[in-house]
Parts: structure tokens; C-alpha cells; sequence
């Protein structure tokens, strides 16, 4: 199947040792293709994705929402992901 979009998105994880607490940022992505959405853990299919939003946060990226008929799942962007949902409306409506 034909890649129609990508969209970083980064997944912040706590370590924890004995002695201290780190934040380590692991940089992932987002697929858009003509009948699913992949992420590194979730495979979504696009007739179950209603809509995408995004809010800003604080001038330095924002979360990104994908609605899907088993809930809101949220990724965290650095940058605006209006290429990816402007791909995403394009497709649902030509569906």
C-alpha cells in the first residue's frame, strides 16, 4: 500500500534509577495510508478514525488527537501536523 503521509511524533519515557530520574524522549512516527493509520504500537482503520485535531502547547509543538471509534489516542508533536490531517480529511472525503 502507497504511503500517503507521515507525522513525527515523540513518546517521553521516565528512567529511574537508584539514585536519580531521567526523561528520554523516543522519537517515533505516524503512517497515513488509503485504509489504515499505523503508529509504532497501533494499527487503526481509517473507517475507524472519525477525525484528527490538534492543540498547540506553549509555542513548542502541541498533541495531536486521533478520534476513533475506541477512543481518543494522543501523540505528542514538535511540529504542526496540518500536512497530515489535511491528508487525512482529503482521504476520508474522497471515501
Amino acid at each position: 500500500m502507497k504511503l500517503i503521509a507521515e507525522q513525527p511524533y515523540i513518546k517521553v519515557e521516565r528512567e529511574m534509577t537508584s539514585i536519580s530520574q531521567n526523561y528520554v524522549e523516543d522519537d517515533r512516527r505516524l503512517y497515513l495510508y488509503h485504509d489504515r493509520i499505523l503508529s509504532k504500537h497501533h494499527e487503526f482503520p481509517i473507517e475507524q478514525v472519525w477525525d484528527m485535531s490538534y492543540r498547540p502547547v506553549d509555542g513548542k509543538g502541541g498533541l495531536l488527537y486521533l478520534h476513533t471509534s475506541k477512543g481518543v489516542h494522543v501523540y505528542t508533536v514538535k511540529e504542526s501536523p496540518d500536512e497530515f490531517i489535511e491528508a487525512f480529511k482529503k482521504l476520508k472525503k474522497s471515501s
